[in-house]
């Protein structure tokens, strides 16, 4: 219970950040008397978001996009890779390497030719359910069953694997930060149309020509947050989210490239567990409980 209450609060701290954000700047302005109605402008935001959309879209393909709308679920909901999850994985990888190393490499060959119907891999759902990493950890050991590589080269295949893997995750975080640089300028576009259509009111009530001025403002004030009150947090949000995933890939290709190496399996898996951030890793009795527990469960069953 303690745990799930940390990584709530981990994924509430966005939502609080948020709040905090608008509740100090709207503080801020009530407490100098300022009127909340005269920051409404509808016309402004429609303005600097439909500019900022459009740009997003000229300057990126649709994979980009939607990798921006994916990475948002990162930023508000509670963190993939927890202590609970790295333990899963270690002790995924601690069940493969004793088969392996019980029956051979090539006992594997059923299981890693089809993942998605194997036995095995259903049994951590946690993992199955992510292709991505299935595919990474089956593919590396696939051209390991050939025996014509060594493990210094498998180590060099997984890392350009993993280069491409981490310029695929900063194309969204660029394009975000991108579309946030560009906020303050569609302010003042929108505040330059404010000011067209002021001059055009010239000789009017003053009241309206105020009202046109305010409005006009407003624009600049709605660049200006929107780019550092909102979309630069999350894209370093976003960032930090991307860096927890590339982690998470290492540590899966510190542990395949020591037991590729002739390592023992729970000396490949304890290389793993030491290349895990120090804030979600376990300590090596959680890792040896974990993956015992799991053991004493199959050979209850057999």
């Amino acid at each position: 219970m303690g745990k799930g209450r940390i990584s709530l609060g981990r994924s509430m701290f966005s939502i609080i950040g948020v709040v905090v954000v608008i509740g100090a700047i709207l503080g801020g302005y009530l407490m100098e008397h300022g009127k909340v109605a005269v920051l409404i402008q509808p016309s402004e935001l429609v303005i600097i978001a439909g500019a900022a959309l459009g740009s997003l879209l000229i300057a990126n393909p649709l994979p980009v996009v939607i990798g921006i709308l994916k990475g948002f679920k990162n930023v508000f909901f509670p963190p993939r890779y927890s202590k609970e999850f790295y333990l899963e994985t270690l002790k995924m990888l601690n069940d493969l390497f004793l088969r392996a190393r019980r029956n051979g490499l090539s006992s594997l060959e059923s299981d890693v030719e089809e993942p998605e119907t194997s036995e095995f891999f259903q049994g951590y759902q946690s993992i199955a359910k992510d292709h991505h990493v299935l595919a990474f950890i089956c593919d590396t050991l696939r051209i390991a069953m050939t025996g014509t590589i060594s493990h210094h080269d498998l180590d060099q295949m997984i890392e350009v694997d993993l280069e491409v893997h981490h310029k695929t995750l900063h194309a969204p975080v660029g394009a975000l930060m991108h579309v946030a640089d560009s906020l303050p300028g569609f302010g003042i576009v929108a505040a330059v149309l404010g000011v067209v259509i002021t001059m055009g009111a010239l000789g009017g009530p003053p009241s309206e020509i105020g009202h046109k001025v305010a409005a006009a403002l407003v624009g600049t004030f709605l660049g200006i947050l929107l780019c550092y009150g909102f979309l630069s947090p999350l894209a370093a949000n976003l960032n930090r989210a991307n860096e927890r995933e590339s982690q998470y890939y290492h540590c899966l290709r510190t542990a395949l490239v020591a037991f590729i190496r002739g390592a023992a399996p729970i000396v490949s898996i304890e290389f793993a567990r030491r290349s895990i951030p120090a804030d979600v890793r376990p300590t090596f009795k959680e890792m040896e409980d974990h993956c015992r527990g799991k053991r004493e469960t199959e050979a209850a069953a057999a």
